[in-house]
């Protein structure tokens, strides 16, 4: 999916004492608390939004780790949650469209105020939306990250 981020890191942290450090912690990003639960010697990190009014667009974190040798392998996969994917997914098409039609209305009607308008409005929506997904969504998947990867130890790689 276009939102979905995955980073690898190496740990020299057994695998199991990995897990038992974070399982059960939680994690407070934008007055917003986030937990960390095991599931089939993997972890999520999942956010408590039920009373949370205000719409937010927030991740679900998966936390695999693997022995690999002498080092854990520690995979980190962020993805937006199946309920908060429509909207962002609705602006992502309606801004195709509006750059669809502004080169449409170029090459066919040769209008070449429509065009810019179109161009613009859809630019703008586009930088918009793209503002406030880096200071929503990937804040968020950013946050996660540096406290999972703060949790690691010496990383061997």
């Amino acid at each position: 999916m276009i939102f979905t981020t995955t980073h690898s890191y190496d740990s020299s942290i057994p695998n199991e004492d990995l897990i038992n450090r974070l399982n059960g912690n939680h994690l407070h990003i934008h007055n917003l608390d986030f937990e960390v639960l095991e599931k089939d010697h993997s972890l999520s990190i999942i956010p408590h939004a039920e009373e949370e009014s205000a719409i937010k667009t927030l991740p679900i974190t998966q936390v695999d780790v693997k022995k690999d040798g002498n080092k854990t392998k520690v995979i980190i996969t962020s993805k937006m949650r199946k309920i908060d994917s429509g909207g962002p997914m609705l602006v992502m098409l309606f801004c195709s469209f509006l750059f669809l039609a502004s080169f449409a209305s170029l090459y066919v009607g040769r209008e070449r105020q429509i065009t810019y308008a179109l161009l613009g409005i859809g630019l703008s929506i586009f930088i918009a939306f793209c503002v406030r997904m880096q200071t929503g969504y990937f804040d968020y998947v950013r946050k996660i990250h540096n406290y999972v990867k703060s949790n690691l130890g010496p990383r061997l790689g």
